[in-house]
């Protein structure tokens, strides 16, 4: 069970290319990342990146109506049919071209894909048993160049199809007697978008030139004939005839014509233009790229390439909005079934944004490093995860909720190390701008800032369990600068290595130093002693990384030569190593000229990363795969394959020997044509585009491993971005101690005779989940302290871990606390003699609790902020009740003594004194 890790989510990239869609609900975005999707839940603040993939980065995504079924298409037009409920693949699917958009009608029944210049409907999926999922219905020819868009009318009779022709043809779901196809001109650009009207074939339609043409259609959508069918049983049998020879049914095949003639429009239904309006446009560059429209609140969004978007009100076009919200193109737009939420993604930087209009505030505000990941940290408590990117940005995740919640932005070039000190609250970064930062957690500002005499780039960082100290290795001096973290001043210059320092490592449990350089050795200094070199270890290759043992006790290094050594730095003695070349089985490039496995013999790894109990080491370099090894028996365990995107450079083993000419790769061959993201290649003195824009393949590679200190969970950063692989517990039955008699009915008669300690014992025995929570929630709450005094040491652990993972899903916050506060009590003195070991644990447990204390916090804090309001407003109306009451009196006094003195009762004086 211990490597029954399984992909559990994708940080730091919320969004690569392709269209954003909104659940049928509202509520939830489906952004496509890489060759994944992620579902961000908008109202409970969380996102999850669901576990399938596909063979390449997704561009189009379609979401049936229902909201049950997606349909996800990567570059060559590779589709899968996925379940948003199940998150799993239903059907494989391959349209052989690429595909530019794919969109379901309103009814569900049936969904459209654009390839080349043709538009394709098919059956919807799901509808009933099916072999194959995906029948052709009807092909529709019409454009003479590719197709870009598609909307459909709210009836779904009828679909509009735009061309980079600056042509959009209306096509008939069902053959209309007075409509099969029409075709719209009037633009004088490729056509972005095209929208109908609610209820009406009326349409709109945007070019890239940033024109929109408002058509007016002389029928109405009730005014659709049907054609009588003809000899509909011949045509059947001639079908039938045909596709039996065939691996799949064509079928219907609708011609359009550009210009027909007379006979062939006679009553039929018409088109007329009837405005046209531009957009606010600044210099060449800024092309309209997107748009949106809303039928209900007749509200139109279009996004351009300097970052801008508008928003107008349809017909009349009226300006209601209009914001910068980058200064990179916007790629996608896309509104919410209310028309509340706007959806942007801007593929340059990696952003996503949710803006909400009317109060005109961002509901989403995400963006991902948007250059590599080099190096991440998780906090003490496992709650977050900080990492740093070639974009010099810091940036802090929430690993339950998978939001950036901080950016720091300090750095001037780009961050080589992050780590966390051991309270969790500060924390500290190296780059190659020559500064090593320090960021409060708490006021999220950076508080220090340490540098060298002499300006370094500073490739590694290290800190002290005590997180006084702190230590950056620089790659052009070869030295170990060491400051202190209270002062901000430099204590001592470490000098001895002969080449770049590749890597730092503090002892946890001591006060030691671990150095690790290409000058093939490692260097052991001891902090107590002046900083003295207290050993070096001498190595047969450059060494490029160093981790010591959680418990202080073995140090692992990994050299250039593929091999990971293990020393005891005590006795500067060797006590294993692990020859791991051949495992990370490296991928051939697209312009490598030898083969993978020649190009592999020169690789080895590049990062390590103990476990948190230290029985097993994680170890990933230049390749798609993580290796995790046992320490003890020095042997491979499992192989993750952290991605399976062949967008992505070195991913295939074998060179594909089409992709070859006599004059070399076609990699080498840059194919601008001028499309959404390509050089525009013009006629001579035509000035357009950017002719430095060359297209890429990120190569793929694992740049930092760290394991969880719950040890539930590790994080990789990668060339996707940051992925996490999560501890399974349900998929495997794992028993313990497990005899005959141990059985679920027994187990319920033992807890029916009240006999708690002994069900619990037995229910762990079996190691069910859900029967260990029953058993748990079964004791009453005043046997708890009975019930932990009784229970054996071995299970006291088990029952920590149970508790750790149900403070995360159960609502009986109250109940499991007062179990893990008897346990901690009676068994305290007994867990720290076995601490290093029981650590992952604790710690587990921790993170479980403080989540639910700063949850309840925030809840107590707003609750005694409304308390104090009512209180305030109470005691303001009844100090304004108090002085009408006091004015009342003193008016009835008035009155009182008025009457004495007209009666001769008293004087004038004596009145007085009685008021």
């Amino acid at each position: 069970m211990k490597f029954a890790y399984r992909f559990s989510g994708l940080l730091g990239t919320v969004y690569r290319r392709g269209n954003l869609s909104f659940t049928r609900d509202g509520s939830a975005l489906v952004s496509p990342v890489g060759n994944r999707i992620s579902v961000f839940d908008l109202k409970n603040n969380k996102c999850e990146t669901l576990p399938l993939a596909t063979r390449l980065n997704i561009v189009c995504v379609g979401l049936s109506p229902d909201g049950r079924l997606a349909i996800l298409i990567d570059e060559e037009g590779a589709a899968l049919l996925v379940s948003l409920i199940g998150k799993c693949v239903i059907h494989h699917f391959h349209f052989h071209k690429p595909v530019h958009s794919v969109s379901f009608s309103p009814d569900g029944k049936k969904f459209v894909i654009t390839k080349d210049n043709v538009a394709l409907m098919y059956h919807a999926p799901g509808r009933k048993r099916e072999f194959n999922a995906f029948v052709l219905d009807k092909t529709y020819y019409g454009p003479y160049d590719e197709t870009t868009c598609i909307d459909w009318t709210d009836d779904s009779k009828c679909f509009a199809v735009g061309s980079k022709d600056m042509s959009t043809w209306v096509f008939g779901a069902e053959r209309w007697a007075n409509l099969i196809y029409y075709s719209l001109g009037g633009h004088k650009d490729v056509i972005v978008a095209c929208f109908f009207e609610e209820d009406s074939l009326d349409l709109y339609t945007i070019s890239q030139d940033a024109a929109l043409c408002v058509w007016q259609c002389d029928t109405e959508l009730d005014g659709l004939k049907p054609i009588p069918p003809k000899d509909a049983g011949r045509e059947k049998n001639a079908s039938k005839d045909d596709e039996e020879f065939l691996e799949e049914p064509k079928g219907e095949e609708i011609h359009g014509k550009a210009n027909p003639n007379e006979q062939e429009t006679r009553e039929k239904v018409k088109y007329s233009r009837v405005a046209k309006y531009f957009f606010n446009k600044e210099g060449d560059f800024n092309n309209l790229t997107c748009a949106a429209y809303h039928k209900k609140t007749h509200l139109l969004v279009t996004g351009f390439a300097s970052g801008i978007f508008h928003l107008h009100e349809l017909p009349d076009f009226n300006l209601i909005h209009s914001l910068s919200i980058s200064d990179q193109r916007i790629a996608s737009v896309s509104i919410n079934c209310t028309g509340d939420w706007i959806a942007f993604g801007c593929s340059g930087l990696g952003q996503l944004l949710v803006w909400e209009w009317q109060s005109e505030s961002y509901v989403l505000k995400q963006q991902g490093h948007f250059n590599s990941m080099v190096s991440l940290a998780y906090s003490p408590d496992g709650q977050y995860i900080v990492t740093g990117g070639e974009d010099g940005k810091v940036k802090v995740w929430n690993t339950s909720s998978s939001f950036c919640f901080v950016t720091f932005t300090e750095h001037t070039s780009g961050v080589t190390a992050v780590t966390f000190t051991s309270n969790g609250y500060v924390i500290l970064s190296a780059s190659l701008d020559g500064t090593v930062r320090a960021f409060d957690l708490h006021r999220y500002r950076n508080f220090r800032t340490f540098t060298s005499p002499r300006p370094s780039q500073f490739s590694c960082l290290a800190v002290d369990s005590s997180g006084e100290i702190v230590s950056a290795g620089s790659q052009d001096s070869f030295e170990i600068f060491i400051w202190s973290m209270q002062s901000g001043r430099l204590l001592d210059v470490l000098s001895g290595h002969e080449g770049p320092i590749s890597s730092l490592s503090f002892n946890p449990m001591k006060c030691v130093l671990a150095s690790a350089s290409w000058d093939k050795t490692v260097k052991l200094w001891d902090m107590l002693d002046s900083w003295r070199t207290k050993e070096t270890l001498i190595l047969n290759s450059d060494v490029l990384v160093v981790a010591f043992r959680p418990d202080g006790k073995e140090l692992a290094v990994a050299a250039l030569n593929g091999q990971i050594t293990f020393w005891d730095h005590e006795n500067a003695v060797q006590t294993g190593s692990i020859e791991g070349r051949h495992d990370l089985q490296m991928g051939r490039k697209e312009l490598d000229k030898i083969t993978a496995k020649q190009a592999a013999k020169g690789k080895s790894f590049t990062t390590l990363c103990y476990s948190a109990d230290g029985q097993s080491i994680l170890a990933g370099g230049l390749s798609k795969f993580v290796c995790i090894y046992n320490v003890k028996e020095q042997i491979l365990m499992k192989k993750f394959e952290i991605s399976c995107n062949f967008s992505l450079d070195a991913m295939e083993e074998y060179l594909d020997r089409r992709k070859m000419t006599e004059f070399g790769s076609m990699a080498l061959i840059d194919e601008g044509a001028g499309g959404e993201d390509d050089v525009a290649i013009p006629l001579p003195g035509v000035k357009r585009g950017d002719m430095s824009y060359r297209h890429f393949k990120p190569e793929i590679r694992v740049t930092c491993l760290r394991f969880s200190p719950t040890g539930r969970s590790w994080a990789a950063t990668t060339t996707e971005g940051l992925l996490i692989y999560s501890l399974d517990s349900g998929l495997i039955f794992d028993p313990f101690e497990l005899d005959i008699d141990i059985t679920p009915s027994n187990i319920h008669k033992t807890l029916h005779q009240k006999e708690y300690t002994m069900a619990i014992i037995m229910a762990f025995k079996l190691n069910e989940k859900k029967l260990i929570q029953e058993v748990m929630e079964a004791v009453p709450s005043n046997e708890v302290d009975v019930v932990c005094s009784s229970l054996p040491d071995l299970y006291v652990e088990k029952v920590l871990e149970f508790l750790a993972s149900a403070f995360e899903i159960s609502c009986h916050l109250e109940f499991y606390l007062t179990w893990a506060h008897k346990l901690l009590m009676l068994h305290g003195q007994k867990l720290k003699t076995r601490s290093v070991k029981l650590l992952p644990v604790i710690q587990f447990l921790q993170k479980s609790i403080q989540r639910h204390f700063e949850d309840v916090s925030k809840l107590c804090e707003w609750n005694i902020y409304n308390i104090k309001y009512a209180l305030a407003i109470s005691q303001q109306r009844g100090m304004k009740r108090l002085a009408e009451e006091t004015s009342a009196d003193e008016e009835d006094l008035d009155s009182d003594s008025d009457f004495l003195m007209q009666e001769g009762f008293v004087s004038e004086d004596s009145a007085m004194c009685i008021i």
